[in-house]
């Protein structure tokens, strides 16, 4: 039993010193980046009915009422079922520290998808009209985010290859196979800049049409780490 262990302890020990004497492999390692920039095609837009009463059974029926009107707009106004939902529902009994009595909030927040930007200014305007009083955030998207996603990770990639191909082409060398690809790519939603207030987004029918929203850009970046061989 003895000799068999001696044996096994022998073996891993050749073996063991046989990998540490091994020849490390030649590589570099580069961080690749590809970056796209596309102009977006749709929105999400996040709003809100707030209302506030002494009593709760009156502001949650004054809410339910607000948020009707804003269901039968977005259904009037062309908007498929699909792309509104509501987010959240709330109904609270507050504390004004000021007045020192307690009041009723009621409020529900409902996000929609804008698959016609050029409509936004025309929703927007509608949903202040039939009572909505709040505006969480705009987001926006491209229905084509795979798409550019792919390209983003290409151009990383080629990128990386570039970036080995010009460090190491002052050796003599030349860069060989991928060993170990790791990526860390994010997608930046550019937020919207308003040049006016929801409020102040009403206007007679004489003036001319408002530009409210600055749309921008997405941008999209892709980042690889690649370990190539070296020949």
């Amino acid at each position: 039993m003895k000799k068999t262990v001696l044996i096994l302890v022998t073996l891993f020990s050749i073996m063991t010193q046989a990998q540490e004497n091994k020849p490390q492999v030649p590589q570099i390692s580069v961080t690749g980046e590809g970056k796209i920039k596309v102009v977006p095609d749709r929105a999400t837009i996040s709003v809100g009915v707030l209302n506030t009463g002494k009593d709760s059974k009156e502001v949650k029926t004054l809410n339910d009422e607000t948020v009707d009107k804003v269901i039968k707009f977005l259904k009037k106004s062309g908007i498929a079922a699909t792309d509104y939902k509501t987010d959240n529902v709330s109904l609270y009994k507050n504390y004004d520290y000021e007045k020192k009595k307690y009041n009723f909030q009621a409020s529900q927040n409902i996000s929609i998808t804008l698959k016609d930007i050029s409509k936004y200014d025309e929703i927007m305007m509608g949903l202040n009209d039939v009572g909505v009083n709040s505006i969480q955030g705009v987001e926006f998207k491209s229905s084509k985010m795979e798409e550019h996603e792919r390209e983003a990770r290409k151009k990383a990639m080629l990128n990386a290859k570039q970036k080995a191909e010009d460090y190491v082409s002052v050796l003599g060398q030349k860069v060989g196979k991928a060993l170990l690809i790791t990526d860390s790519s994010q997608v930046y939603f550019p937020q919207p800049m308003y040049k006016g207030a929801m409020m102040a987004m009403a206007s007679d029918a004489e003036s001319a049409p408002r530009e409210t929203l600055a749309i921008g850009e997405i941008e999209i970046n892709a980042t690889v780490t690649v370990s190539f061989v070296l020949d």
